[in-house]
């Protein structure tokens, strides 16, 4: 069984897209109604997951965050921390009926959720870049894919959005992939939303870029805002290693470990 973006949610929402976009929230009602009742995780075709491994309770889906998120130093030489660093534990982004993003108390299909917030400062001809990762761990791999289905839906309801007062973002496309689409070998689904970024600090309209991934229950996420001197590139170059450490390490939490055959002298290749 595989998922696919919430099944027909996702199929409707990219009929009609053309343009929009925004930073993902963790949860709505709607996905609450989507989901279903089952009693353990379905599969994922990407881990081989070990059940007794997994969160169970929000202190062990907090703990798994934090052996899972991105440091600094895997966005690349001069990376340093932002103010504030992380976000509050207790809250989660949530895009209001106005398009404007605001926090909410999180609701009960997640378990913990993490944003960390980076920055390689101006430096000769390039502005700061202003980078982020998330990790959240849902309830269920349902509830899961209701979030990567929501990004598209927030794309069509929302073509302009506004992250702060002084920060928005336009022009986005969501080019979502299931697990075996155009070379997505790592994902249950994997999603990237690209656009334009414009703020009072650094001006614009500046490359912005999100991607987005999700295995099983967890969804995994690295951004960046562009400023001068910055190219498209330069933002997937940035986000390539920290989002393919993420995913290795969460792999490494949750996977069955399967013995080695009986005086076999290879590991398992993973």
């Amino acid at each position: 069984m595989r998922l696919g973006c919430a099944g027909a949610v996702c199929g409707l929402v990219l009929f009609g897209c053309t343009s929009g976009g925004g930073e993902p929230s963790a949860s709505t009602p709607a996905r609450k109604a989507g989901g279903t009742t089952v009693a353990g995780p379905s599969p994922t075709e990407v881990v081989d997951i070990d059940p007794a491994r997994l969160p169970g309770t929000k202190a062990r889906a907090a703990a798994l965050i934090r052996e899972v998120i991105a440091d600094p130093s895997a966005f690349g030489p001069g990376t340093v921390r932002r103010v504030p660093y992380e976000s509050d534990p207790r809250r989660r982004p949530v895009l209001g009926d106005d398009c404007v993003w605001h926090q909410q108390a999180l609701p009960k299909d997640v378990l913990a959720t993490l944003t960390r917030s980076y920055e390689i400062p101006a430096s000769g001809t390039k502005g700061p870049l202003r980078l982020s990762a998330v990790v959240t761990v849902h309830r269920t791999p349902e509830q899961a894919d209701w979030e990567n289905a929501e990004v598209l839906e927030e794309m069509m309801r929302c073509p302009t959005q506004r992250l702060r007062s002084d920060e928005v973002v336009t022009s986005l496309n969501d080019v979502p992939n299931s697990f075996g689409d155009s070379g997505n070998e790592y994902a249950d689904d994997a999603l990237n939303e690209l656009g334009s970024y414009t703020s009072a600090e650094v001006g614009g309209p500046h490359p912005y870029l999100w991607e987005q991934t999700r295995i099983g229950q967890f969804t995994l996420a690295v951004s960046a805002k562009g400023a001068k001197g910055w190219s498209r590139a330069d933002l997937f170059d940035r986000l390539r290693d920290p989002h393919v450490g993420m995913r290795a390490r969460l792999r490494a939490e949750i996977e069955r470990n399967t013995p080695e055959p009986s005086g076999s002298t290879q590991g398992d290749g993973r």
